[in-house]
């Protein structure tokens, strides 16, 4: 490295190391300002999520799409305690929602809806052993699932007309397809 580098680098002294948080579980966090857009405090904020294994990088362009858009939704690699984090963000003048994780109560969206297993299954295109295992506690359902049965539990009707206006839509365009005349190929 030549001198000069060198020596812009030394002028720009040392960056300080992230305490971070030595263990702790991932979250899913909806941010938004917790009042008014002047009481938020933007390097606590940042610094409180890359304490917790967020990158800095990342976890400043979080904050700024917050205050640019009025929520952000982030990542965070470690959260020891979901109220320590709340806390700290709202001393900063951030609120942030956890995404539940906890189980998706399958079997009540399931009775709520009067349905069977089979039928509830069949519905909304499920397996049905996997409504099983959900029901009896054997598996839970994995992120993707959680947030699909979200959608069940908060407009039935509408996910059951978009899956299956979805499989109509694909069967006709099927059957047109064992509709149409096949050419054959000119000079056979």
């Amino acid at each position: 490295m030549d001198s000069s580098l060198r020596e812009r680098f030394a002028r720009l002294g040392r960056v300080q190391a992230v305490p971070r948080i030595g263990s702790g579980s991932p979250a899913a966090l909806l941010l938004e300002w917790a009042g008014d857009i002047r009481d938020i405090q933007k390097i606590p904020a940042i610094e409180a999520l890359a304490h917790r294994w967020m990158p800095r990088l990342r976890a400043m362009r979080a904050v700024d799409a917050m205050v640019g858009n009025h929520k952000a939704f982030v990542y965070v690699p470690k959260v020891e305690s979901l109220d320590a984090l709340t806390q700290e963000l709202a001393k900063a003048g951030v609120k942030a929602t956890a995404l539940p994780n906890a189980g998706i109560g399958v079997r009540a969206i399931r009775e709520k809806l009067d349905l069977t297993q089979e039928q509830f299954a069949v519905r909304y295109g499920l397996d049905v052993g996997a409504v099983r295992n959900w029901e009896s506690g054997r598996r839970t359902p994995d992120t993707a699932a959680q947030s699909y049965l979200r959608a069940i539990r908060a407009n039935p009707e509408a996910v059951e007309a978009a899956l299956w206006s979805d499989a109509a839509q694909a069967e006709n365009r099927v059957a047109a397809s064992r509709s149409e005349p096949r050419s054959t190929p000119s000079g056979a």
